[in-house]
């Protein structure tokens, strides 16, 4: 995953920039794309029963899943964090919801304890940026790419944000993984063939086995 000193910079600078640009946006703000996003997901994709969707906990002015992963536990789905086992190593996903004991992680976000591993359905990414081919700009530290390359069967992935993250490109690598699907307040995209289209839901999200 090693990428050039020029790529690693460029990239390095743009996630500053957005990442600023999304910190300055004020809570209102946030809470109004939030509930919009939340919106278009719930529209955008019916769960099915036992489905395992994996999230994460916001961060950074992330869009918060949360209120999605409530009304999809309600239609019998189950939800997962991630956690980061070891550096360099893919993500581990356990069963999370609301009242499970939790732990401080990386960065101080809710590690859940005493609950079960499990291999997700969906993924939930929230990308620092994303370009016009799908791909996701995370935080630099590969874990989704890594964490994506080695499931199988591979899950479906949908990066969750808001417009603010949208850039041309983010010179994707062959390491660099597409998402399935894009989420903002504005709309929901297929990727397809490095392209992103309008979707009209809603789309049936099932168990991979």
């Amino acid at each position: 995953m090693a990428l050039s000193p020029e790529l690693t910079e460029w990239r390095r600078t743009r996630r500053a920039e957005l990442l600023s640009r999304r910190m300055a946006v004020n809570a209102a703000q946030r809470t109004a794309w939030n509930t919009q996003t939340t919106d278009r997901l719930l529209q955008g994709f019916t769960v099915e029963h036992g489905l395992v969707v994996a999230a994460y906990w916001p961060f950074k002015g992330e869009f918060d899943p949360r209120f999605a992963l409530h009304a999809w536990r309600a239609c019998g789905a189950r939800s997962a964090l991630p956690v980061v086992v070891a550096k360099a190593t893919p993500l581990q996903f356990r069963l999370w919801w609301p009242g499970v004991r939790t732990s401080a992680g990386v960065y101080g976000l809710p590690v859940p304890e005493g609950v079960d591993i499990v291999r997700p359905d969906v993924v939930l990414m929230p990308p620092v940026g994303f370009d016009a081919q799908g791909y996701r700009l995370g935080y630099g530290g590969g874990y989704y790419d890594r964490t994506l390359a080695a499931l199988s069967p591979r899950p479906v992935k949908i990066g969750v944000g808001f417009e603010l993250s949208r850039i041309e490109t983010i010179q994707p690598q062959a390491h660099d993984i597409a998402m399935d699907y894009v989420v903002t307040q504005d709309g929901l995209w297929r990727v397809d063939a490095g392209t992103m289209t309008p979707a009209v839901g809603p789309i049936p999200l099932t168990r991979q086995t």
